[in-house]
């Protein structure tokens, strides 16, 4: 009896020690860390950031006060696109700024969500599903957000105008 319960507990151990390796090729989703509570972050003063590719040009400029409300300018002027600049106004929440882009393109003026991961000292756009209500494009669920690191806006010095 004896070497029958010392043979399932060595079959035991040996089973509980094996590790299946996984392999995945899908590329890494990075997610955004929940806001912490009642954090107390001292306001960041002005921060700006860029991306540029190929002509393509994203710049973002913003100041982050006390209670981490955003407060600052976007402008898009992509290849083959319309550029397009304007005011945005939001919150950071924990590692994610949430903002309403107001811009003007083609004489128009519209509002459009925009939602930044702050990650590694750079900033990265989401984007997902959108939906049209009330003269603004929302996201429909911000939880469901992709952000591309390939197109990461890197900290710049600030053009003093």
């Amino acid at each position: 009896m004896k070497k029958v319960l010392t043979i399932s507990t060595l079959i035991l151990t040996v089973l509980v020690s094996c590790k299946k390796e996984t392999t995945t090729t899908e590329p890494v989703q990075i997610t955004p860390s929940p806001p912490k509570e009642a954090e107390i972050v001292e306001p960041a003063g002005d921060q700006c950031y860029a991306w540029r590719s190929n002509g393509s040009v994203i710049e973002m400029s913003f100041n982050v006060n006390s209670h981490q409300e955003v407060n600052g300018k976007l402008s898009y002027n992509l290849v083959g696109k319309d550029k397009n600049e304007g005011t945005l106004i939001g919150n950071m929440k924990g590692d994610t700024l949430v903002a309403d882009y107001t811009f003007m393109s083609e004489g128009v003026s519209s509002v459009r969500e925009v939602v930044f991961l702050q990650k590694d000292g750079t900033f990265i756009e989401g984007y997902g599903d959108i939906v049209q209500a009330n003269d603004k494009v929302s996201f429909k669920d911000k939880t469901k957000l992709k952000f591309d690191q390939k197109n990461a806006l890197t900290k710049i010095d600030c053009k003093v105008e």
